[in-house]
């Protein structure tokens, strides 16, 4: 992903793919196949009854740790936030959380968009990772919801797509792509320890992989879409929100300005001031969390 004016970012971003293990494919075997059972089922009711308390929380932990120790990489089939998934807790610690302790997964985040949920509901979600916000979202947007799932991860897109696949919201559609600041091709570093840190703009520090991902900016996407508005965006791209923001908020007609843009908080790795620019066009922040920060326009 590239900048104006940032030719080191530029070359960190076209570097040629590295060699490295592959990430695992999905399992796309029906539904159930990997219910879980004995120890396991034990391990996740217990770590998800656990309340949001300090004790509760590192109780909760201690399970966990067992259970992915006993799951050693094995994927499982669960409900999760209202949605079924298949998870695979071993590589993504998105899908750790969503199958052990999905009461932890952004609790408050997630409160805000449920609040701000209507009728025809407009939500896109770039960096879905396996579906947690999407398949959220959809859950509770209902038949007149729209939501898109933006994820550029080869292996993690086909869990994506599965994950949608098992539901009957019938509103997600799943895209394969990076969001940048520029449409093209771009390296995506592929953390192979927890997939959801592999990133556009820094090179990840696990010796994993790297590969080229058609990318495309947040204006094109929605356009190409057929978009006439947006309810609400969430951005959680690695430290990349800055890059993807700047030209749209710069370029974008006011119709697609989304009234909540939740984003990852970045502060220490974007490259300019971004929640000035924000304010610049409308928004308030309205709340920050351990890791995001959540904007309303209007």
């Amino acid at each position: 992903m590239t900048s104006p004016g940032n030719e080191p970012q530029a070359a960190l971003a076209d570097a040629a793919p590295s060699q490295g293990p592959v990430p695992r494919a999905a399992d796309t075997s029906p539904f159930g196949t990997h219910g879980p059972d004995g120890f396991i089922a034990r391990i996740i009711a217990f770590s998800r009854r656990m309340p949001l308390s300090w004790g509760g929380r590192r109780l909760a932990y201690a399970a966990r740790q067992l259970g992915l120790w006993t799951l050693k990489g094995a994927p499982v089939d669960v409900e999760s936030l209202g949605a079924r998934m298949r998870l695979y807790p071993g590589n993504n610690v998105c899908e750790k959380r969503l199958l052990f302790t999905p009461q932890y997964f952004d609790p408050d985040e997630r409160a805000y968009l449920e609040r701000a949920i209507t009728d025809g509901f407009v939500f896109v979600d770039i960096g879905a990772n396996v579906g947690g916000y999407a398949l959220f979202v959809a859950a509770r947007a209902g038949a007149a919801g729209r939501v898109l799932a933006v994820e550029p991860q080869p292996a993690v897109f086909e869990r994506l797509v599965y994950n949608i696949r098992q539901n009957p919201f019938g509103t997600v559609k799943a895209v394969d792509c990076a969001v940048a600041d520029k449409a093209g091709e771009l390296t995506l570093f592929v953390d192979m320890k927890n997939h959801g840190e592999s990133s556009v703009k820094f090179v990840g520090l696990s010796g994993g992989p790297s590969v080229r991902v058609a990318a495309k900016t947040l204006q094109q996407l929605l356009e190409e879409e057929g978009f006439d508005h947006v309810d609400a965006i969430k951005l959680d791209v690695e430290g990349a929100e800055d890059l993807i923001l700047e030209p749209f908020l710069r370029t974008a007609p006011e119709s697609l300005l989304p009234r909540l843009l939740l984003i990852e908080n970045g502060a220490g790795r974007w490259q300019i001031d971004l929640p000035a620019m924000l304010q610049g066009k409308g928004y308030r922040l309205v709340a920050k969390t351990r890791v995001n920060l959540i904007f309303e326009r209007g």
